[in-house]
């Protein structure tokens, strides 16, 4: 289950807000244009899809970088410690 900052943070990814807790009522709109509580909240059934999406698409940009570099991955964590 997602949490109201993801579900934030999905539909609006340039920030801007502030929220506490879960609930619409605990969000704060500061330097953007706020979310109805209907996007809110269809948010959260709308975030694990999102969330899926964003992960493949990052494997795949990190498998391709791999791929040009021609190293595996435990390779490149060598590289990076």
């Amino acid at each position: 289950m997602a949490t109201g900052s993801e579900v934030l943070s999905m539909l609006l990814p340039n920030g801007g807000w502030y929220i506490s807790g879960d609930d619409y009522e605990g969000i704060q709109f500061l330097e953007c244009e706020p979310v109805t509580k209907a996007q809110y909240d269809a948010g959260f059934t709308q975030y694990d899809a999102w969330k899926a999406e964003q992960d493949a698409t990052k494997a795949t940009v990190k498998a391709e970088l791999l791929e040009r570099l021609g190293i595996t991955a435990d390779e490149a964590k060598l590289l990076l410690a």
